[in-house]
């Protein structure tokens, strides 16, 4: 039986934080572990280029991104892993898509409005960067593409791109369908804000020992409990909805609840049980990051190999977008 195909896309920040692995990169190894899928992953560098960056430190930041992946268990018999600047027709189905889309519709991205707040000059590719998207996707033909609930409202848009693409030219592309994760949206460590790198409130997929553990001491936990004694309620409490319920078993859950409740645990405490089954979990994929860094062959050879054969089912789909539009 042929497996059904999904993409979906990273941005090479350098590190991978909790947030991206539990809100995507698990669901995309569930998928590939479940032997009905095969996957299509791209680290997105032209996205990422959207916003102010160092152009040294990009190279760097492509391989750490791919060298993570690889470490959790994306690898060449169940994937293509590739960088999308390694495959031109990204850019060049972006801009035949730009052509099918409307500014109205890119100006009610959530994502847009949030990024460009208070801003007073905004880049284009901000603005364009869910047609890009868009191109990502469909240029695989992929049916399906793991999401979390905050790119549901891109998913959309590319339907309706898509949806107006085949009327006008014949169908090409496939509607790309959302396969949701189970994990909700992940809190960073100040539990006011989404996980991020940018906003200093992540933690790395890689952390471990005491980097790990200075980062879960200061993370914020049930307002209510001021004192040591004053009970507390874990479902109110960010170490526990964001970090607890998915790296610790149920027997600790229902130990937290009770101590937690009749106040005869602190919140030191449950992050200590916190700590040691986070390191149970990632302690792995930390150990085997740090050898594939000491080995970049084996990332280069992966993404480049890779590349190659995206190329090629690339300018296949190309082939028919040109001669359906007549241009060739």
């Amino acid at each position: 039986m042929r497996k059904k195909r999904f993409f979906s896309g990273i941005q090479p920040t350098g590190e991978i934080h909790i947030g991206n692995y539990l809100g995507a990169i698990k669901n995309w190894l569930n998928l590939l572990e479940s032997g009905e899928y095969e996957g299509i992953i791209s680290i997105v560098d032209y996205h990422a280029i959207t916003m102010p960056y160092e152009k040294k430190e990009m190279q760097d930041r492509i391989r750490k991104c791919a060298a993570t992946l690889m470490a959790c268990g994306v690898n060449p018999d169940n994937s293509l892993l590739f960088v999308q600047s390694q495959v031109p027709q990204h850019t060049e189905l972006s801009w035949i898509l730009t052509c099918s889309s409307n500014m109205g519709e890119l100006e009610r991205m959530t994502q847009y409005k949030d990024k460009s707040k208070g801003s007073e000059s905004i880049g284009v590719g901000l603005f364009s960067y869910p047609i890009l998207q868009t191109a990502d996707i469909v240029l695989y033909k992929a049916p399906f593409v793991p999401v979390g609930e905050d790119q549901i409202q891109h998913l959309e848009l590319a339907r309706e791109i898509v949806r107006r693409f085949n009327k006008r030219f014949g169908k090409v592309f496939p509607e790309p369908k959302p396969i949701l994760g189970e994990a909700k949206r992940i809190m960073g460590l100040d539990g006011g804000s989404k996980m991020s790198k940018s906003l200093g409130n992540s933690i790395s997929l890689t952390d471990s020992g005491k980097p790990l553990w200075k980062k879960l001491a200061s993370a914020k936990t049930d307002e209510k409990r001021k004192l040591r004694t004053d009970p507390g309620v874990p479902e109110d409490c960010n170490v526990y909805n964001s970090y607890h319920l998915y790296f610790s078993s149920s027997e600790d859950h229902n130990k937290i609840q009770e101590g937690c409740t009749s106040a005869s645990m602190g919140c030191v405490d449950c992050k200590k049980i916190l700590l040691a089954n986070m390191e149970k979990s990632l302690g792995p994929i930390a150990e085997r990051y740090q050898e594939l860094m000491e080995t970049p062959q084996q990332i280069d050879d992966f993404l480049q190999k890779s590349a190659i054969k995206c190329r090629e089912i690339a300018e296949e789909t190309m082939q028919e977008v040109r001669q359906k539009m007549g241009l060739r």
